[in-house]
């Protein structure tokens, strides 16, 4: 098509109005956003609620199943190789009462997670929380189990099948995602990992040598993934009220290039005393609690802390809660 110099003369006033129009129109838009360079104001919390098992707790004198740091006097010193929820809390200058060594008046954060639950006890832990008083707004919520489940699960192998138990892992996964939008629908924003890989556990390893081949740490790994899969699919995928952290892929990667995460050991525990008796003065031979993944052979070391406290403060300040 040809046009004539009268046409294009015609032509360009109009296009100079359009371009005036789509600005006004651009800057009507950011200032019905909120204007400025972003698109939702940063989440502060003003309590963090912590629901769980082994990974996330202290018990009552600030001990935790990972490495419990010892001061130069040999004391205790809870805070010297804290657990994802308490770097988590640190972020938003929360404490918890069972680590409040400056005994700060308002800890804010509340450790509601209890060792060896499952998904059925997290569901109480929620109930509990709801007859205590219940949830306010701007209350954080982490929520991160299943771990047991899957052990109770692969401990009924080879009686029952693996599809049976697959299919039971699903079914528990689904019912912990419920669990998480139970605590949307209270007015919690939820942070929630799903399980680290099983599969890449020492206890795993451990389990394929006594089995005599690899076969146990990768049945580990089905349920783990058969797990996660629903919780992730079941959650609500609003970011405005849910932050899922990818635990298992992480860990999946750090067991194939350690030191991309800067840890030196992932195969071994670095306790020699079982967790939560586990101290610095307990430790292998060279051992490096920050350079490990394991304190046991299921449990974190402050390395495998560090990792599951960089997703969740990614989470928490980058969803648009």
């Amino acid at each position: 098509m040809i046009f004539s110099s009268k046409a294009l003369a015609r032509w360009r006033p109009s296009a100079g109005r359009w371009a005036a129009m789509a600005a006004a129109l651009s800057l009507g838009l950011l200032a019905a956003c909120g204007g400025g360079t972003s698109q939702y104001d940063p989440f502060v919390p003003k309590r963090l609620l912590v629901f769980g098992d082994e990974n996330s707790y202290l018990d009552p004198n600030g001990r935790s199943y990972s490495v419990n740091a010892l001061g130069e006097n040999g004391t205790a010193n809870c805070n010297g190789n804290p657990i994802w929820v308490q770097q988590l809390a640190s972020v938003y200058g929360f404490v918890f009462a069972e680590c409040n060594p400056t005994f700060e008046p308002d800890t804010r954060a509340r450790m509601l997670a209890v060792p060896g639950s499952k998904v059925a006890d997290v569901v109480a832990q929620v109930e509990a929380q709801v007859a205590a008083g219940g949830f306010r707004d701007k209350d954080l919520a982490t929520v991160l189990a299943g771990r047991n489940d899957i052990l109770e699960l692969y401990a009924r192998f080879p009686a029952l099948a693996e599809d049976s138990l697959v299919a039971e892992a699903r079914a528990r996964g689904q019912r912990l995602a419920q669990v998480v939008n139970r605590l949307v629908d209270l007015g919690a924003k939820v942070i929630v990992s799903d399980v680290p890989d099983l599969g890449v556990t020492p206890f795993a390893r451990a389990q394929s040598a006594l089995a005599g081949n690899s076969g146990r740490a990768a049945l580990l790994s089905r349920l783990t993934t058969a797990f996660n899969e629903q919780l992730g699919t079941n959650v609500l995928l609003d970011g405005r009220f849910v932050g899922l952290m990818q635990s298992q892929l992480r860990f999946q990667s750090i067991d194939r290039f350690p030191p991309a995460f800067n840890l030196s050991n992932v195969t071994d525990a670095v306790c020699s005393a079982p967790p939560p008796t586990c101290t610095t003065a307990t430790l292998v031979t060279d051992g490096v609690p920050g350079a490990y993944l394991w304190s046991d052979d299921l449990n974190l070391a402050p390395g495998g802390h560090s990792q599951l406290a960089s997703l969740a403060v990614d989470r928490a300040q980058r969803n648009p809660f």
